[in-house]
This record gives structure tokens, sequence and C-alpha cells, in this order.
């Protein structure tokens, strides 16, 4: 399996997925793709010796066309596993479908409370105790698609949205390497609007995660 990461930012995510990669505990990371030619993420990516593509939305006319050209990147790299790595651009058919059921993404809230964007800052403003991040399968709608595993986080009286979204990426880069490794070791896939877990996986040399569902 070959995989492949989508960015728009700062890259910390991408960081952990590469790192579980080094250590042999997830596939390899056969390219990244950004629609931000700035970002951070790019570097992280080039300094790992990752091939890197940029596919600037600007110079398309509608937004299919874009996510066509997302796709025929990933083809040609021979990427199996698409994975969203604060890419902060909606998806649509044309990249959904040549890897339909195997495009993940990570969110930091307990979805489905709280999705698109600063997810921390409703958290806070919504006056939860409990705070956290997902790791789902992609749709075409907003942070919409089959919950894989989640892992929650307490919100504390102090909390700003800084601190609890620093709180929560924690178990962000923890969970989505071991989701996808999961997703590797085949011990889940996507069945219509569900997560379905195996009876039988394949555990060798399994990255240390924890029990799929909230975590506390």
């Amino acid at each position: 399996m070959r995989i492949g990461v989508l960015v728009s930012g700062r890259g910390s995510n991408l960081a952990a997925i590469l790192e579980a990669a080094a250590r042999g505990v997830v596939p390899e990371v056969a390219l990244v793709v950004s629609n931000v030619a700035t970002c951070p993420a790019l570097e992280i990516a080039r300094r790992a010796g990752v091939a890197t593509r940029v596919v600037d939305p600007a110079v398309f006319a509608v937004r299919p066309d874009h996510d066509r050209a997302v796709a025929a990147a990933l083809g040609a790299a021979r990427v199996d596993l698409v994975c969203l790595a604060g890419y902060v651009r909606l998806i649509g058919a044309p990249l959904i479908e040549p890897f339909a059921g195997r495009i993940l993404n990570v969110h930091p809230s307990l979805l489905p409370a709280f999705p698109g964007l600063h997810a921390p800052k409703q958290a806070l403003d919504r006056g939860v105790r409990i705070a956290g991040c997902t790791v789902h399968f992609v749709d075409a709608g907003m942070d919409s698609g089959p919950i894989i595993a989640q892992a929650a986080v307490p919100v504390l009286p102090e909390d700003s949205e800084e601190s609890l979204a620093a709180r929560i990426l924690v178990e962000e880069h923890r969970l989505f390497p071991a989701a996808i490794r999961w997703i590797a070791d085949g011990r889940v896939r996507q069945e219509g609007r569900r997560a379905v877990w195996t009876d039988s996986p394949r555990t060798a040399g399994a990255l240390e995660s924890p029990t799929p569902g909230v975590r506390s």
C-alpha cells in the first residue's frame, strides 16, 4: 500500500504520518499534494525525501477540474490510500470516486459535533466538558463520513482555543497513524455509512493504539 497525503497548512499531522512510516508501522508515503504552494507541510515532505506536487485551484475554472487533477496526480504516483492532513478544501466526486472507501480525514472534534473550521472554538463556545478528535472516511459532505475512531480530551476551565487545540492535536498525532495502520492491515473498511471491523486482523508489528471508539 502507498499513501498520498493532501495538505494545506503547517503539516504536523503529515509529520506524524511520516515518522510512523519511517518506523515501518504505516506504509510508505508516496506523494504529498497541496493546494497552497507556500504551505510549510510541503517543506516537511521535501526534507523527508517525499515527492510533492502543488495543484493550484486558481488555474481551474471549476472545482471538479481541480479534483480531477489531484486524483490524476495521486493515480500517477500509484497511491492506494489518501489521507487528508489539514487539507482545507471540500473534495467532490472526481476525487472521491477513484478512491472510494480509501480516503481518510482527521478532524479536531468528536464528530458529528462541530464539523468545519475552528472546531475547538466551537466546543468552547458551546461549553462542552469533553472535546477530542475523529478519524473518519471521507464523503462529499463536511466532515460527515463514517467514523473509524475517536479520542477524547477534557475541556479545562482555563482553556483557550489555542490550549484546547494543542491538547487535541496530541491525540490526532497518535490516532491518525493508528487508523492508517488499521486500514493497511485490513482491520476496518467502509460499508455504506459505517466503518466495519473484521474479526481476524493482521496485527504483526501494529502501532500501539487505542481500542476503536472514544478514549478519555
